[in-house]
């Protein structure tokens, strides 16, 4: 995986080796800022990087911002003006990952919000597949529970609940396991690590309810509508029992950074035939094409890096 090259920082794209935060930063303290995760699609038939969403991953990334008391001085849409003109330095050619960084720049000792400065950056590395058996992944109940909304808010990525998720990571992969299933706090399913989970049982799609302390996914929403529209299934949204998923139908987790994975094992039993079944490989197949700008139906979801109109800040 290559580096970086640039990074927008303190109000301009820089060198990457430029983009760096003292010791004291109390953002790195104490956690208090908060990260977005998109992705832009390499179309080769095209020649086109196409940004997924980006504009709702913005508008989740200032408010998830407000719940830290910060301010992002900037529109959505000038979020990606910036962006754009980020990954036009970058002149990637392969599919990407984009991280913008909201975080409390003020360096200094003392846990608190209010009356604190902030700042923004942005960088965006090439990236594929974050998980490697992505086809057929094998689930391991954490002991450690998400994060209650209670006590670090669920609906706003904020860095040190990300403590959480790496507790619960490790524990599952030091176990055997590729990836967690993490339950609430009153024992019903969650999501996995850093991903929204979804089961097919009985003819139906379910899911979690965002009450369930989950992450109110953009790549979730998504699936909402592909597969509403396009696989004419439905979808409930309920409390899921962890034994729900020993005999369900099928399994996958979904978010930016995993896409869509298949599930092919919860606790050590097989998911339907222990491989991937067909439902998820539609799926999958569809929203692969649909990133890359290959269903129309659906390009208002994307933004064109290099194309012309893509060029104003407007």
């Amino acid at each position: 995986m290559s580096s970086p090259r640039f990074a927008f920082f303190q109000g301009k794209i820089v060198p990457i080796e430029q983009a760096k935060v003292s010791v004291m930063t109390h953002a790195l303290n104490y956690g208090t800022a908060v990260f977005g995760g998109m992705r832009a699609y390499w179309n080769a038939d095209k020649a086109e990087l196409y940004l997924f969403r980006p504009i709702d991953h913005f508008v989740r990334l200032k408010q998830s911002a407000e719940l830290l008391l910060m301010d992002v001085p900037y529109t959505p849409e000038q979020l990606r003006a910036i962006l754009v003109d980020l990954l036009r330095h970058e002149e990637y050619h392969q599919d990407t990952y984009i991280r913008p960084l909201a975080y409390k720049s003020h360096e200094g000792i003392g846990v608190r919000l209010h009356d604190l400065e902030s700042d923004l950056t942005i960088f965006a590395i090439p990236f594929g597949s974050y998980l490697e058996n992505e086809e057929g992944l094998k689930l391991g109940t954490s002991t450690w529970r998400r994060v209650d909304d209670t006590a670090i808010p669920v609906r706003g990525k904020i860095s040190g609940a990300y403590a959480n998720s790496a507790l619960i990571k490790t524990e599952v992969m030091m176990n055997g396991h590729d990836e967690a299933l993490v339950l609430n706090h009153d024992g019903h399913v969650s999501e996995a690590s850093a991903a929204n989970l979804f089961m097919l049982r009985g003819g139906k799609v379910i899911t979690p309810p965002v009450y369930a302390n989950i992450l109110e996914g953009i790549v979730r929403r998504s699936l909402f509508t592909l597969i509403t529209e396009q696989l004419g299934m439905e979808i409930v949204e309920r409390e899921i029992d962890r034994s729900e998923l020993y005999v369900a139908d099928e399994v996958f987790l979904c978010g930016t950074g995993v896409q869509i994975a298949a599930v092919s094992y919860v606790d050590h039993r097989p998911v339907g035939t222990g491989k991937m079944g067909e439902f998820v490989r539609s799926l999958r197949q569809l929203f692969f094409d649909v990133v890359r700008g290959k269903v129309p139906q659906y390009t208002e979801w994307l933004y064109p890096v290099y194309a012309r109109e893509a060029i104003s800040a407007d």
